[in-house]
């Protein structure tokens, strides 16, 4: 009898840890709890830690609360300036409300990630190409707002919506590389012609107070012919303004006669007279006995009458 009565405690009692241990469930601290019996809401949301249902009769859907980070595959588009490109994004959201994410949705993760392809793909034909290179936060608030209204009856808050990357064509990457390289021609060309006006302005100066002093430009002469000859260079062609050789042939008979040298005449050619042959007059001279005054001018004489 007693021995019956001990087998009937240990079968009742391994009865009792097969009920507990079928019935016994732990929620983690970022779970959330949420129990149907035969198929209906049982019971509010099972907090994290220990925890009982009746084996059989109820069931436990476990809902994660954490934020999820959710990729979203790429999408081609057409962008509204007629531009075809290929965007990838990146989804991050969380479970508010774990009843409604079991009983209002089939599968909210899937779910999240359709809307969040559909809702990719209609930002892109409402925007433009600019937007999607420059203006990106302003267009992932606009996907936060697509995508939270349906949401939040899912039970899911959606915490950011980010684009990560768009994909344009290879003509399209050469259009605006050669866009690009214009705009900073252009920009060049700006200041280049702003760096012209502006040494205009200063020669414009410089050249008022040479006017002033001529000797100024000698010296800038001077200073050229030195930095030109520090580079080394074999040959040099100087070239002389004609404004510095007038400077010097006026400056030079005034410095003449405040040394007190004498200024030298301009001597004038003398129309050309005959000329007479020296070895004809000095054989002439002791013939006839003509004195040496008469001689230089007899052959002349006969010259003339044709007697010579």
């Amino acid at each position: 009898m007693v021995q019956e009565l001990l087998t009937a405690l240990a079968l009742a009692g391994s009865g009792a840890a097969v009920y507990l241990a079928s019935a016994a469930r732990v929620v983690k601290q970022y779970e959330r709890g949420v129990v149907l019996r035969f198929g209906r809401l049982h019971g509010g949301v099972r907090s994290p830690g220990f925890t009982m249902i009746i084996p059989g009769v109820d069931r436990m859907h476990k809902v994660n609360m954490q934020i999820v980070t959710m990729p979203v595959p790429a999408q081609d588009g057409i962008t509204r300036d007629n531009v075809t490109v290929r965007v990838d994004a990146v989804i991050y959201f969380k479970v508010v409300a774990p009843v409604d994410a079991i009983i209002r949705v089939e599968d909210y993760r899937f779910a999240v990630s359709q809307m969040a392809q559909t809702s990719l793909r209609s930002i892109l034909g409402k925007s433009e190409l600019d937007d999607l290179l420059s203006n990106r936060e302003k267009l992932n608030q606009g996907l936060e707002l697509m995508m939270d209204s349906p949401a939040v009856e899912w039970g899911v808050a959606i915490d950011r919506v980010e684009i990560k990357d768009v994909s344009l064509p290879e003509t399209m990457k050469r259009s605006m590389a050669r866009q690009a390289e214009a705009d900073r021609e252009r920009r060049a060309r700006v200041i280049n012609a702003d760096a012209e006006l502006q040494a205009s302005k200063k020669l414009a100066a410089a050249a008022g107070v040479m006017a002033d002093q001529p000797a100024a430009l000698q010296l800038r002469l001077l200073q050229t012919v030195v930095a030109v000859a520090a580079e080394k260079n074999s040959t040099l062609v100087l070239p002389f303004p004609v404004e510095l050789l007038r400077f010097l042939e006026r400056a030079t008979p005034r410095q003449a006669v405040e040394r007190g040298e004498p200024e030298e005449e301009e001597v004038h050619p003398s129309p050309v007279e005959p000329a007479v042959d020296a070895t004809v007059l000095e054989k002439r001279v002791p013939d006839q006995g003509v004195e040496p005054e008469d001689a230089a001018v007899r052959p002349l004489i006969d010259v003339e009458d044709g007697q010579a």
